[in-house]
């Protein structure tokens, strides 16, 4: 399998943000897109997921078969938002999301004992500080098989403890054929890494 972006460019209220990116990964390559505030860092991990339209060039995947013909088919998507219900219980908005996205990955229970969450499944999303939700929006890659990870400041709000252990979990995912697209300003411990350093335009 293949991620490929060819000359990609991407507008944030009709205005040009980035112009000509391009790169190719392979099964167990990450790249790490640094960059200024401001620069499209998230932009463009928006249009490789597709949730924003491209403005230029293309983005695909080959490889993929029957089980993942395209780039969001492909994708686990982890932006700023942990894309939970806070009102549902952890494992309820688990369950939704194994639920709905498909190729089962782990069991709810085993994924919040991955991310050291055991026995709090039952709270409500809500309930949880902030580093413990973005420990279940980790999860939340867990539950379900996708190849691609496209993350988006992943460690934001994580102890040194949880940054460590997600870390590990993205390393496995590597070394297992997966590819990992991840949008940081902290070191993610992905050691071999590509980068990619985005600028302000203009």
């Amino acid at each position: 399998m293949r991620l490929i972006a060819e000359n990609l460019g991407g507008e944030r209220g009709g205005e040009t943000v980035f112009s000509n990116i391009g790169f190719a990964l392979d099964q167990g390559e990450a790249l790490i897109i640094t960059g200024p505030n401001g620069s499209g860092k998230s932009t463009l991990l928006r249009i490789v997921a597709g949730l924003l339209p491209v403005a230029r060039g293309k983005v695909l995947i080959e490889g993929g078969g029957e089980a993942f013909p395209t780039v969001a088919s492909a994708s686990h998507y982890l932006g700023h938002l942990n894309a939970m219900k806070t009102a549902l219980s952890v494992e309820e908005n688990l369950g939704f999301w194994r639920a709905f996205q498909g190729e089962p990955g782990l069991g709810v229970d085993e994924a919040l004992e991955t991310v050291a969450l055991a026995g709090l499944g039952h709270l409500p999303f809500g309930y949880l500080s902030t580093g413990q939700r973005r420990r279940v929006s980790i999860a939340k890659l867990l539950v379900s098989r996708r190849p691609v990870w496209l993350l988006d400041e992943p460690t934001a709000g994580l102890d040194k403890a949880s940054e460590e252990r997600f870390a590990g979990l993205m390393r496995g995912h590597l070394e297992d054929g997966g590819i990992v697209v991840a949008a940081t300003h902290l070191p993610l411990g992905l050691e071999g890494a590509r980068e990619l350093q985005m600028r302000v335009a203009g």
